[in-house]
């Protein structure tokens, strides 16, 4: 019996360390997910003057740019999966892999050739564990992006839709990523960025939606603008910084998803942590009860023996 009560005392504290650890990652998450969400919140009212820069372009001329063009001379298409590098949020990366393949059997299904783009090493691993070619891949800053690395990915998509060979360019670029609602709702999105529908708001977004339709209300009454030196070159200069803002925009809301699936899970876990503690408590009290009762059982015993001997 007392090998038992043992038993119950090491699971106990080797619980109520992984409980430390827990209850530290939580609050580690905690507290960087207010920086997460405060990066891509600053970020808004950038991008917002990018995308009524570009509406005005594209409303008040008729030029087609190539980013906005259809390609048809390839089947190749890029496919920018954003997971996590580090595991413990929960269903956070394995949600956003599920989508990825969805999207992946797709696009085979519509005659299309997937060319795949990865953010994070969990998305890396899960791919090339089945062997799945990835063309590139990013990892190490998936709760905390660095603009540098945004600059990378937007600069390495821009260069394959806008190469022309047909085996090394590609004909769009989709983006799979978890939108961060609130601290208890984030939303997996597939996405297709590219080519760019400067003037439709992406679906799910509802601010973008609501600048949509401002756009269409006020069109015949939107300020004229003259274009110096010409709509082209604005165009040249304002559509890869869209690109690279909505890059930016999908890591930051990715982060702070991922941040909030971490917090949530590892404040499910503490939790569970705890319960099995009180658990493995109670268990070593019966034990010891029960332990304390044999042998007041047995002391009974041997002197009820020396009584009647």
């Amino acid at each position: 019996m007392g090998g038992q009560q043992r038993i119950y005392k090491q699971r106990i504290a080797s619980t109520q360390t992984l409980a430390k650890v827990f209850r530290a990652m939580e609050m580690i998450a905690a507290s960087r997910i207010g920086a997460a969400r405060r990066a891509a919140t600053e970020l808004g009212p950038y991008e917002k003057a990018l995308t009524q820069a570009v509406a005005a372009v594209a409303i008040h001329t008729d030029l087609e740019h190539p980013l906005t063009r259809e390609r048809h001379d390839t089947r190749r298409v890029a496919v920018l999966v954003v997971a996590s590098d580090r595991g413990m949020a929960g269903a956070y990366s394995a949600t956003i892999l599920r989508e990825a393949e969805r999207l992946i059997e797709r696009l085979e299904e519509e005659g299309k050739i997937p060319v795949l783009y990865t953010y994070g090493r969990r998305a890396q691993a899960y791919f090339r564990f089945r062997g799945v070619q990835i063309e590139d891949s990013w990892e190490g800053e998936s709760d905390s992006p660095s603009q540098e690395v945004s600059n990378q990915i937007a600069r390495e998509l821009l260069e394959r839709f806008t190469d022309p060979h047909h085996l090394t360019g590609v004909c769009e670029v989709h983006l799979v990523y978890t939108q961060f609602k609130s601290m208890m709702s984030q939303v997996p999105e597939v996405r297709r960025m590219i080519p760019l529908s400067v003037v439709d708001a992406p679906e799910g977004d509802s601010e973008r939606e609501q600048e949509r339709g401002t756009y269409e209300e006020n069109t015949a009454i939107f300020p004229e603008y003259e274009f110096i030196p010409s709509p082209e070159a604005v165009l040249d200069t304002l559509l890869p910084l869209y690109v690279s803002s909505r890059i930016r925009n999908v890591l930051l809301q990715a982060a702070a998803s991922e941040l909030a699936s971490r917090q949530r899970a590892m404040h499910t876990a503490t939790d569970n942590a705890e319960e099995l503690i009180t658990k493995y408590t109670r268990l070593a009290n019966s034990a010891r009860q029960a332990e304390i009762t044999q042998e007041i059982t047995e002391i009974v015993g041997g002197a009820d023996a020396l009584v009647q001997g």
